[in-house]
């Protein structure tokens, strides 16, 4: 639990699937995870979810709940204004909403932060019709709630959740909707901000103007957070990044100047890469170090979506679409196969069949708290 702070903050503003914050990435990081942290995390008011989705988002496709796939980050509440500048510079969400998530916005506005309880008598809803209307909404990044279980419960669909009197209270309060705490508009959330597909419609929200994350505070935030996820950094990262981040030429400037300040360093970390690089004080001798290690036939495997996936960005080869139920496995540091919609596959060009103990290593799921929440590739 003590360690939990430090790895979000690696972690601070990546989009990562839904599903796979408690099922992969947390879990990897942290031994033993339960997921009791992450719920004091957001409960004491230090961490926050959220989910940035731009319009062009929503103008795909119509979102109707959160799927494991939703893009979803956790940010530190201080944090939350700077980040939601950033995404909000993108455009929002303009796209109709439906009546009931309609109600649920023009209820969260008038009366504020709310249990689930008092938003299903005030906004005239059915528990089942709530929790359809709220997982529309966190869908498209207008609201959010006090504790990660509220996320958590719409990721499972509710014929597994089970009543009450079937399980434990512990595990009620896990997956229960009616304990993620009050639930709440996002910043630029509201029905000022969509356009609801009943009678009455409203007007769109005024965006921010274009630029509007570019300021030297908050590009110099977004460089550190990127060195300190990845230790080096270089423009082929930003394709593991949200498309609403600062642009690379925005960024090089800061890292020039941190360089030149020298808390950073600049120079040729990793081979095959064109263009200028920077990496941590600290990271240096650790790049050297991996440089001289003997292969040891270690394993590792990592979901896809995961930020330690950058199979195509660094090295040949196609990427691993960042889902939340396909693998990727390295051996000593280097991607060898992967799950990819259910089938292993190789990515080291080798024409020997896949080991087997790869195929066990990438299709055994992590041990989830709950099963509820147990990853299943496939």
């Amino acid at each position: 639990a003590e360690a939990l702070p430090g790895v979000l903050a690696q972690l601070e503003g990546f989009e990562c699937a839904a599903a796979a914050w408690e099922t992969e990435v947390l879990p990897a990081r942290l031994a033993d995870y339960s997921i009791h942290w992450l719920d004091e995390q957001c409960r004491s008011g230090r961490i926050v979810w959220t989910r940035f989705a731009p319009a062009s988002t929503a103008n795909r496709e119509r979102a109707a709940s959160p799927v494991r796939s939703t893009p979803v980050v956790l940010l530190p509440r201080r944090g939350l204004a700077l980040w939601s500048r950033l995404a909000a510079a993108t455009g929002r969400d303009t796209a109709h909403t439906s009546s009931r998530a309609a109600a649920v916005l023009e209820y969260l506005r008038r009366n504020g932060a709310s249990f689930f309880d008092e938003i299903a008598e005030g906004a005239h809803l059915l528990k089942v019709e709530l929790e359809e209307a709220l997982g529309e909404l966190v869908a498209r990044g207008l609201v959010n709630a006090d504790s990660f279980a509220g996320l958590r419960a719409l990721l499972v669909p509710a014929a597994r959740r089970g009543g009450r009197r079937g399980r434990s209270y512990r595990r009620a309060s896990l997956l229960g909707i009616e304990d993620a705490g009050r639930w709440a508009l996002t910043p630029g959330g509201g029905p000022a901000t969509l356009a609801s597909d009943g009678p009455a419609e409203t007007k769109p929200a005024t965006l921010p103007a274009a630029g509007v994350g570019s300021d030297p505070e908050t590009l110099e935030h977004v460089a550190r957070t990127l060195l300190r996820r990845y230790g080096v950094v270089c423009w082929r990262l930003l394709a593991r990044e949200a498309a609403w981040l600062p642009p690379w030429r925005e960024l090089l400037r800061v890292l020039r100047r941190l360089e030149a300040r020298g808390e950073i360093r600049g120079g040729r970390f990793i081979a095959g890469l064109s263009g200028e690089q920077f990496a941590l004080t600290e990271a240096v001798p650790l790049l050297r170090k991996a440089r001289s290690r003997e292969r040891a036939g270690q394993e590792v495997v990592v979901a896809a979506a995961d930020p330690l996936n950058l199979v195509g960005i660094l090295g040949g080869g196609a990427r691993v679409a960042a889902v939340a139920r396909s693998r990727i496995l390295y051996l000593d540091g280097m991607p060898v196969a992967a799950l990819i919609g259910g089938q292993c596959v190789r990515l080291d060009g080798a024409a020997e069949p896949l080991p087997a103990t790869w195929r066990q290593r990438l299709t055994t799921g992590r041990r989830s708290y709950i099963p509820e929440l147990r990853a299943e590739p496939g």
